[in-house]
């Protein structure tokens, strides 16, 4: 079921008004500038003339019987697209001239490329002091490895994000999703709201954002990290289990799998109830929760044979009985097919020019008063340049002679 989440009104986004001069690729920048575009930012995304973002080209799969790729879409509603040629001088001035105007700038180029081409903040800083510039990369712009090329998978590793996902006893993986990206677009976009603020509650002038896919990693590694401060022992992989709480795990069914979580006291008569084995809470092994992390493998050895017993089903039902959080693993056609999901509007639609009507994940910001919504579709390649441009003071003939030398 699609949800009708949808932005009725152009005038109704918080941050309506707010434009964004999007100079990102891939998945980290876009991500950021399309949680900005759902709450209502202008925001005009600069592509490669002819080639545009690379995503555009990461397919199969596309969407229906188009060449729009599935990934591109994904990330890139509500944005305006405009081609131009930063390599070129032409098209350094006209960003430049952009620049003035724009509160925002996003950029994902390599350290060092945006000063190269005098994009940097000092320099669009100079006509646009109230302009607040977010810096996007894989190590940051200091350090020894700031010059490192940076992928997610290998992000997921350097931030100790595959040291403690998978089995124990199992090659290390990563998380299914570009989550280094996702993570650090994230972070991004709540520093750009922090900065806006900052800018409208304090001189008017804004200010240089860094952002790193490995910081962002570090940064979730929170509880893991704390626990090696306070043993000195890296935590390891423990597949779906908890390293402070048990039984928290996927346990497998006579069918498949579930997902059980007994985090509280109170929960654990409950759950032994639940699957028939009252006894165990007499159990001197199993008394608190740390007992039972400390024989998490007797405790496993006990819980097992009653699942195994059951299908996932049946388990479910009767956790749902006596009040025990738990789920089974639900593929993408199930997660969509959740009456929850659905109430909450998380499946979003819009009508596409080539690819027509395109599904996609929705916006989890509920606001009451202005809404997050789907405005316009992923934007072809270039599909707004004239429209921009026009905007911005640009005559027909100045475009048409910019377009001729390839630089839109």
């Amino acid at each position: 079921m699609v949800g009708e989440a949808r932005h009725p009104d152009t005038d109704t986004g918080p941050l309506d008004g707010v434009t964004v001069l999007d100079a990102s690729r891939v998945l980290v920048g876009p991500f950021c500038t399309m949680q900005l575009g759902d709450l209502g930012a202008d925001v005009i995304k600069i592509e490669q003339p002819g080639v545009g973002d690379q995503t555009r080209g990461w397919h199969p799969p596309t969407y229906g019987e188009s060449d729009e790729s599935a990934y591109y879409l994904s990330v890139n509603r509500n944005k305006r697209s405009m081609t131009l040629d930063l390599a070129s001088d032409d098209g350094r001035a006209l960003f430049r001239d952009l620049a003035s105007e724009a509160d925002v700038v996003v950029s994902n180029f390599r350290v060092g490329t945006m000063e190269e081409w005098e994009l940097d903040y000092a320099t669009l800083r100079e006509d646009n002091p109230g302009l607040v510039y977010c810096a996007l990369s894989g190590y940051g712009e200091w350090g020894p490895d700031k010059d490192r090329p940076a992928y997610d998978l290998i992000m997921q590793a350097e931030g100790g994000l595959m040291s403690i996902t998978g089995e124990a006893d199992g090659a290390p993986v990563r998380v299914g999703v570009a989550i280094a990206d996702i993570g650090a677009g994230m972070y991004a976009t709540q520093a750009i709201l922090a900065a806006l603020l900052e800018r409208e509650l304090g001189d008017g002038t804004g200010q240089k954002i860094d952002v790193s896919l490995l910081d962002g990693q570090v940064a979730w590694m929170s509880y893991m990290a704390s626990n090696y401060f306070a043993t000195g022992t890296p935590p390891g992989r423990m597949g779906s289990k908890h390293p402070t709480l048990a039984p928290y795990q996927a346990f497998p069914t006579m069918d498949g799998y579930v997902i059980v979580a007994v985090p509280s006291p109170n929960l654990w008569p409950k759950f032994c109830a639940a699957i028939d084995r009252e006894e165990l809470v007499d159990d001197d092994r199993f008394a608190t929760n740390a007992d039972r992390v400390e024989n998490r493998d007797a405790l496993d050895t006990a819980l097992e044979p009653a699942f195994e017993a059951a299908t996932t089903e049946e388990i479910l039902s009767l956790m749902d009985e006596y009040g025990v959080p738990a789920s089974d693993v639900k593929d993408m056609e199930d997660v969509f097919e959740n009456p929850q999901v659905a109430a909450r509007d998380m499946q979003w639609s819009v009508s596409h020019p080539t690819a027509g009507e395109v599904e996609m994940a929705g916006s989890p910001m509920h606001l009451s008063k202005t809404p997050a919504g789907v405005r316009t579709h992923p934007p072809l390649l270039g599909e707004h340049t004239e429209e921009i441009l026009s905007e911005y003071g640009y005559t027909e003939a100045d475009i048409e002679r910019l377009s001729d030398e390839g630089v839109l």
